[in-house]
């Protein structure tokens, strides 16, 4: 069984639904960390959602800030992370442990 810690995603939020990541056939994810930034002078706000199921819905993000989620959460073989944002100055950062 391979361990391999990853990025799982880095880049700039559309504003319209994305695949962000998809778990590898024959592999499991955990996700470890997602950083969301802000980079406007105005606040700005986000969905995700993990294997179709919504962690975060419409969430603010103030201005030339960040939100950092500790979260800890498996995702399966084909499962997909899924994001938005209001606009493209906010910007995801995913890291996590693939195990095949």
């Amino acid at each position: 069984m391979a361990n391999t810690f990853k990025v799982l995603f880095r880049g700039a939020a559309t504003t319209s639904s994305a695949t962000l990541y998809t778990t590898p056939a024959a592999t499991t994810t955990l996700i470890s960390s997602i950083v969301v930034t802000n980079t406007a002078a105005a606040s700005a706000t986000y969905d995700l959602s993990l294997g179709g199921v919504v962690l975060a819905n419409d969430v603010t993000v103030p201005a030339n800030d960040s939100a950092i989620l500790e979260i800890k959460q498996i995702i399966v073989a084909g499962d997909t992370i899924t994001g938005l944002a209001s606009a493209i100055t906010v910007s995801f950062h995913m890291s996590g442990l693939e195990i095949s």
